[in-house]
Order: structure tokens, then sequence, then C-alpha cells
């Protein structure tokens, strides 16, 4: 088998040479190769990671039925999938008789008294074995498992796992056993009338994150909880909007009808307890959640922007709990704008449902960190003056802007800029405003603002969020205000940053309400934080936070970190390719930019220096390249900051104490897009003038280089000899465990992004950093190390670092082989694998040529040969077509059926398979139509006997 593989994979790879060689296409030889190495595995692989048998492995429609059979097989799963599970455990059933009456009243006529019987059943069901990290979703009979009250309890088959309390009460201490090693499921006294008085049809979601200390879902330990807008999307008791129904010719005061608002998964689960237990599920190492709260910012303008909670609707009715901000009702509250008559965000979290998120997430015992966030509501077709254009007079703002593009009007570099003179400091003191602590009233949880009801500064917002963190019992860390760089870099003069004191002031103040159990900082971005090199001639360098970073007040530099770990793009001539590199899911690649590369060597001077790759070093000709360097963290963390005016350096540094504080990344990741480590900042957001893709993104989305970039972040920074250790607190210089990605949502999947019908940005998702419906899964290389070390093989014997890959499920249900797990793998993903050095080698297909036979090399098999023998299978043994069936993993694992096929071939085989891999439509198509070619291209089988001394050992890199 492995040789048909490599012949098919070493064909493809010819392929990609063209021309021909002796006649021969350079496919016949790629092949050729492929079936050489592929020898080599059929010896040692099939040999060595199983026995010579193969059982067939269960249909995709008993991973979801239940069984009750005595000696079956326990499943293994990767990953997350939607399994049966076998009945291990029940009691008889527990019967109740009542009688019901009718008739026989005043109007005469015979009583009718009917027995009524209520059955009722105690069973556990085993799942598969341990240890997994839980049990997201139930159905039951193919529906979600809806038994108010029922008593579920999962236990997680670890070795340590005791026997469950009901079962040892029925059996007696000591009879119970406890299990150890599988996960199952006791459901206790389960009411059975809703079922006809039988058992249902149970199937369960089950997450089994990767068990490698290297995977993502072992080493992220923070997240931020997004997405920051929705009036009761943090609440943890349902609340729902209430419709009046009209009543007579016309008027209100029918019954209506009441719709949840935070009620949208099948779990019957207020949305974000939903989305905490899959996040504890698929994460089960995250300790620390950002909780990401949202106003409205209204104007680009510093001077003219109002920072206001706002809603969705001023009409809306909800029980048990109403919206209320900072004192603000809803009639009063800012109304959002729309996008195809649809709200373009959800309204401001309202303050209970705040508190109740707050509580809720301290009682599982996260960290938390309050995240104020500011949305900009500047909608299309908007006139308001444009800062970004000559003297500030454009109309027309751009479209739902970052916030980082509020600035001074006009904006530094344009005509007619106020930076650096009095009326920039103006502007920025009209957008703190002047709200004091003293100025709110707190009533429990309740928190009102009692200064001037027309002061909508920033320092009303941030104060009022303190005082409500207090009021919910406090948080760990909290943000004074996040990416606000066309704002800090507004200069009163030559080197004065009003903005800057004013946030200095604002962490004072919120300090003093929080108290020193809270951490407090700003959250810079990753362009703003280590200093302002202005772009206007004058050769200025400043280090224009270091008057925060310095402030006591301050506990921690923060850096939201989109830094760029690649610069890949297509073909094999550019300049990461030709230096070796195979591809931006290197982890290695990627490590070797953490602290290299772009933002550290060199830099692109223009858009078209970077079409052509013409790199600039990076250098100041002062011996201190670090200071231009925003990659840099250990020198700008361990050394002085002496200011520059005009380039030149001025007599003593800054406050700033080399390693005082401690460095955290309140974001991180990259979006789930191709490329998406060129440039992990941006988004795709069609309402949004930011909307992008990276740079050289071909657009389609790749779970994979999201989960490689977390794992090459992390992994390099928890790595002490990255991190430097710190001599003035106890510590490193990066608190790795607050590297939080971003992003997880309080909108559980897959409701969230199935409802589109519910939330505008759902189709964001598709490409966007979300983890949420992500994480969970398992990457190819763990998967298929696991596999082989169920084989007896060590990690010293093999080469996975080439895999490339996220699987999202995997079920091995059946007794068969690691070989034949593995090669149900390799016709999804397209690798294969050969022994070179003492060690089995796992390769992707499609790589670059390792070296080119020349016709000196070959020498034929005997007189009456030829120097290469071709053979080609005929048409006719060919698939016309090939189909594929899986389960979609965002589709509740509903059976999905990918096909690709031949038109223009002399055949009519149809050939279709069943994976036991839950997948996304888009990746099970492109591996689908892959495999499709692979069996054509690999037709043609080569042999090419070598001179003893004129070709030396070549294998795949």
């Amino acid at each position: 088998m492995a040789t048909m593989l490599l012949a098919a994979a070493g064909s493809a790879i010819g392929s990609a040479f063209g021309g021909a060689f002796l006649g021969f296409s350079a496919a016949t030889i790629g092949g050729a190769i492929g079936s050489f190495a592929g020898s080599v595995i059929d010896s040692l692989i099939i040999g060595s990671l199983a026995p010579d048998q193969r059982i067939e492995g269960a249909k995709l429609d008993d991973l979801r039925l239940t069984s009750a059979t005595e000696g079956a097989v326990i499943p293994r799963l990767y990953g997350t999938m939607r399994l049966g599970g076998n009945i291990i455990w029940a009691t008889d059933f527990r019967k109740e008789q009542f009688r019901q009456s009718q008739g026989g009243g005043k109007g005469g006529g015979p009583k009718v008294v009917t027995e009524v019987y209520r059955y009722y059943a105690s069973f556990a069901v085993a799942l598969c074995e341990g240890p997994i990290g839980g049990v997201c979703r139930i159905w039951a009979d193919g529906k979600p498992f809806d038994v108010p009250g029922a008593v579920i309890r999962v236990h997680m088959g670890n070795e340590a796992q005791m026997p469950d309390p009901f079962i040892e009460a029925n059996e007696g201490a000591g009879q119970a056993p406890a299990y150890r090693g599988v996960a199952y499921v006791v459901f206790e006294d389960l009411a059975l009338e809703s079922f006809g008085n039988r058992l249902p049809q149970l199937s369960f979601e089950v997450i089994r994150p990767s068990p490698d200390p290297a995977a993502m879902e072992r080493l992220v330990r923070a997240v931020n909880l997004i997405p920051s807008a929705g009036e009761f999307v943090y609440a943890t008791e349902t609340v729902t909007r209430t419709t009046a129904a009209p009543g007579l010719w016309g008027s209100s005061g029918g019954n209506g009808t009441s719709t949840p608002e935070n009620e949208n998964s099948v779990e019957g689960l207020p949305d974000l307890v939903a989305s905490l237990n899959r996040l504890d599920a698929a994460l089960p190492e995250c300790e620390a959640v950002s909780l990401v709260v949202s106003w409205f910012g209204t104007d680009l303008r510093a001077g003219s922007c109002q920072i206001k909670p706002g809603v969705e609707s001023t009409t809306k009715t909800t029980t048990p709990m109403v919206w209320r901000v900072n004192g603000v009702t809803r009639a009063g509250a800012h109304v959002v704008s729309t996008v195809d008559g649809g709200p373009a965000y959800g309204g401001t979290p309202t303050d209970a449902a705040v508190v109740q998120a707050i509580q809720e997430l301290k009682a599982r015992g996260k960290r938390v960190t309050f995240y104020p966030f500011i949305l900009m509501d500047i909608p299309a077709a908007n006139t308001l003056p444009n800062p970004y254009s000559p003297n500030g007079s454009t109309p027309g703002q751009p479209v739902y802007p970052w916030r980082g593009r509020i600035t001074c009007s006009p904006a530094a570099g344009f005509a007619g800029t106020v930076d650096k003179t009095a009326a920039a400091g103006t502007q920025v003191g009209a957008f703190f405003g002047s709200a004091a602590p003293a100025q709110f009233a707190v009533s429990g949880s309740t928190v009102s603002f009692t200064g001037s009801a027309s002061d909508w500064g920033l320092r009303r917002m941030i104060l009022h969020y303190a005082h409500l963190c207090a009021a919910a019992g406090g948080v760990d860390a909290f943000l004074i205000g996040t990416e606000m760089r066309g704002l800090t870099q507004i200069r009163l003069g030559a080197s004065t940053y009003p903005a800057v004191t004013a946030f200095v002031q604002l962490a004072a103040d919120v300090s003093s309400i929080l108290g020193p159990a809270t951490k407090v900082s700003y959250a810079a971005d990753w362009s703003e934080y280590f200093g302002h090199q202005p772009a206007d001639g004058t050769g200025d360098v400043f280090f224009h936070l270091d008057p925060l970073w310095a402030s006591p007040n301050v506990d921690f530099v923060a850096i939201d970190n989109y830094l760029p770990l690649s610069d890949w793009r297509d073909g094999d001539d550019h300049l990461d390719a030709l230096a070796g590199w195979q591809g931006p899911n290197q982890t290695a690649y990627l490590q070797a930019n953490i602290e290299g590369g772009e933002g550290f060597d060199w830099f692109y001077a223009s858009s078209a220096d970077r079409i052509s790759q013409t790199r600039t070093a990076i250098t100041d000709g002062a011996g201190k390249p670090w200071v231009f360097r925003p990659k840099d963290l250990r020198n700008w963390w361990s050394q002085p900051h002496i200011n520059r005016p005009g380039g030149v350096e001025s007599g003593g540094p800054t406050a700033w104490v080399p390693g005082s504080k401690p460095i955290r990344f309140t974001e991180a990741g990259a979006p789930c897009v191709d490329r998406g480590t060129n440039q992990p900042n941006v988004f795709v957001d069609p309402k949004s003038s930011e909307s992008l893709l990276p740079y050289f993104s071909r657009g389609w989305p790749d779970e994979f280089i999201q989960r490689r970039y977390a794992e090459a972040l992390i992994g390099f920074w928890a790595n002490p000899a990255n991190n430097l250790a710190a001599s003035l607190y106890s510590g490193r210089m990066i608190e790795t465990a607050e590297i939080a990605l971003w992003t997880w949502d309080a909108r559980p999947f897959p409701a969230f992004p199935a409802r589109s019908d519910v939330w505008s940005d759902a189709e964001n998702w598709r490409l966007g950093h979300w983890l949420t419906g992500r994480a969970g899964a398992t990457g190819l290389a763990e998967l298929v190390a696991e596999l082989c070390a169920r084989a007896g093989l060590n990690p010293s014997d093999l080469d996975v670092t080439d895999l490339a890959g996220s699987v999202p499920g995997f079920a091995v249900n059946a007794i068969e082989s690691p070989r034949a797990s593995i090669e149900t793998l390799a016709r999804l993903f397209g690798f294969d694998a050969f022994e070179a050095e003492g060690k089995i080698r796992f390769r992707m297909r499609g790589q670059r040529p390792v070296a080119t036979i020349t016709l000196d090399t070959l020498v034929a098999a005997s007189r009456e040969a030829e120097d290469l023998e071709l053979t080609r299978a005929q048409e006719t043994e060919l698939p016309l077509a090939l189909k594929w069936r899986l389960m979609a993993r965002d589709e509740e694992f509903a059976g999905i059926t990918v096909e690709a096929r031949r038109i223009t071939v002399d055949t009519a085989r149809i050939s279709a398979e069943q994976l036991p891999i839950a997948s996304t439509s888009g990746a099970a198509e492109r591996g689908v139509r892959r495999a499709l070619f692979e069996a054509w291209v690999g037709r043609e089988k080569a042999s090419l006997p070598c001179r003893p001394r004129g070709w030396r050992w070549t294998r795949p890199m």
C-alpha cells in the first residue's frame, strides 16, 4: 500500500517538474521514485505497526448508535466526534402508577378512570477510551436531549476515577467498578415518558483534546472572550424578549410571544454557560479569561468623539433582566446603526449580565481580566469630516474603522494639522472627559453616573467598569484602554503626549477603586508599545508610553501582539523558500521569525518593495537597532530607554526601569485563513473599511495555520532559554500563562456561526480569529505519532514534523491496525512515509523536488532490457469519480458526501469510501480532488535501475 501511495506522490511531484526525460513524463519518473521509497514502507511500517489483519471499522451511522453489546470494542477518539456508546450498567425500570379521572360532573355521565404509568431508568453508557475533555452535547432519538431536571454525570475516564456514587449505592460498597480508563455517562432516574417509555437512542458530542504537551490545546492558558457586544450575551440566566400580540382592531394587548435572547444552542442552556462548558472541554489548560465589553465611538476626531453604551432597539421588552448600563436605560441609549436592515453590532452588554459573567468565570476557577473595548459605529454614507484629509475637511470617514484611528483633526501629516499645538491637547481632553471616581453611585451591583449627563468621555466608561468590577467581587486585572495608537501619538508641543498623561491619571483612579489585588495596565498595539517614530522627516524617536509603563499604578506592560511570523507567497523562488523552508506550517520557520525576519532584521519600505521582496535592513547607525525593532522585546525590556529628539540621544534615560515589570500579550493569534501568519492583525469583515486578507493569501480557510501560530508563539516563549529571567521581580520577561489568544466566543458553537439569522457577523467566523469550534481538534502530526506509539514505536523512531493538518475529529471504532488508521488519514490529508536514517519519516505530498535523475545514472537491468521500463494502467481500471462520506463537524456531525469527477476519460468506475473523520466540507472537497488526481497520475510506474555509484540515496525533504 505504501508503495502505491508513494508512487502516486512521486508522480504528483514529478508532474510539477513538467517536461519529459528519455521520452517519459516527469510524472512517470516521479512515480518510480515514490515506488522505490514505498517498498521500504511495506517492509517496515506494515511489519512494525500492526499484525497482518484488518477488521473493517465502523460505518458512520454506527458511530451514533447506542448499543448494549458484551465484549464490544471500546472506541478510541481523537479530537471531537459524535459517538453512540455502549450501555455498560443499568437497573430495572422504576415504575410510577397513578390514576386520572374524567367525567361524572354536573352534566352526569359515567366517570372514566385511567391508569397511567410512568417509567424511569438508571443506566451508564460507555463512550470511549479516556481521558476526555468533556461531553458538550447529547442527542436523544436524533434530537437535542431535553429532559428538564435530568441528573447526568460525566466521568472523564482517567486512571484515578472512582466508582459512580449512584452505581455504588445500588451495587453495594466496594462492589461497583470504577471503569478506569473509560469515559462514561451515568443517567440517574431518567424519565422515559417523552421517549415512549423506552430507552432512547443516545449520542454524544465528545471532546478529547490532544494530550501532546506541545499541542495548542495544552499550551493555551488564556483567551479573550467576545463578542463584546450583545445586550444579554454574557448573562448566565435565560433572558426572553416579549413581543405583544395585536389586540382587537389592531391594538396591542394580546398574549404575545416570548423568544429567548441568549439561548440559541441545542443544550437548552444560556449561551455563555454552554460556551464556557465547551471552553473547559476543548482547552483544558485555560485558566484565564479576558472579558471584552464594548461601548461605541461615534467619530474619529478625538475632540468630537463620544463613547456611549448602545442598544439594538429602544423598544425591546425583556424579562427577567432589563437593559441598563451606567444608569442609562434603553430609551436613552445610543442606537447602533444598521446594515442590510439589521443592527451593525449587538448592543452593549447590560451591567447585570457583566456582573454575572465575572462571577461565573470566577466560580469556574478562571482568572478574570476586564477588557473595555471601543467599537466605532461610523456607518457607510456618513458625512463626518475625515481627520485624515487636508485641513480635516473632506466629508466621509472610513466605515466601521479600527479604534486606533481616533486622532486629532486635522491629523498629523495632513495640511492644517493641530498636532504639536495646544489645540491637540484640547481635543484629547475632550475625548477623555472629566468624570471622577466620586461621581458614581454604587448600590449592590448597580452603578450609576452622577456627573454631567453630557460627559461621554473615555473616563466615564472606564471608571464605570472599575466600580462595576468591584461590585461584582473584583477582577484579577483591569485594562484602562486598548490599541489607542492614533490617540497616544498626538503631541502637545514637541515631546509631550497628552493622552499618555491622561492614561497615567486614569490608571491611578482605577487602582484606587479596585485596590492592590487587581493589576492594572493599558493594552498597547504591537505597533505602538515600543515608541513613536513619526514619519515627518525630523528623525524624532520618543519612548512615548514610558511614563505609563513606569507608573507605579501600572503593573505590567500589555501588548496586543500581532507581529508577522512569515513572509510566504506562491512559488518556490521567493526568499524564504530559497532559504530552505518548506512552508509557513513549519514550527521552526515561524519560531525563527519571532525574534527574526520582518520587524527584527529588516522591513519593507513600500508596498512595491514587499511585492519584489526588496528588504531594508533595520539599523540606527548608533549600535542600537533594537530601538526600531518591534520584535526585539528582550532589548526593549532590558535596556534603558533614551529619547532622540531630532534623531540625537538626549542626556538621560526615561523613567522606564529596565526589567522592572513583566510583559503580557493581552491579545495574540492568527486568522483562520491561508498564510494568516503573514499578517496576523487583519480580518475579513465586509462591512468594515479595515477588512483585508493577509499579504499573499489566497483566501481559503486554514485551521492548521491558526493552530500552528499558537503553538509556535506560546511554545517559543514558554521555553526558558528564550524568555529572560527577571531580577527585579519573581518571574520572567513574558508571562506565558497570560498570553491571551484572540478569541473565544460567548455564543456557543455551532449555533454561532450557523445562526446567521441571529448574528450579523456569523460569516466572519469562516476566516476569522475564532478558536471556538476549532479548538478541541488534534494536529495531524500529533495523531500519527500517537497511533505509531500504539504500535510500540518510540518518539525517537519517528519524524512527523512535516505533517501539516488539523483533524477536527477521528474515531477508531473497531479492531484495526495503526497502519489502517494512518492510511485513512493519508487518504484525506495526502502524506506518505519512508524510512531514512533509522527513522520512519512522514512527509506531505507536493513538496519541492530534491534530486534530478540524469541519463548517466541509469543502467539496463539486462541486455534485453531498456534503461527505463514503463508500466501504465488501463483507464478502465481507474475511477471516473471518487466519493467520500465523512461527518460534518459544524452540522451536528451529519454525514456529508464530497465527490471529485473526471470528465474526458474512458471509464465508468465509481469508487466510494467512508472515512470515520469529522471535517469541514471545504477540506474534504480539496482532499477528494487531490486523491482522484493522484490515482490518475499514479497509473504510470517506471523501473529505472541505477549504477551502483552513479546515484546516491535520495529521500524526500
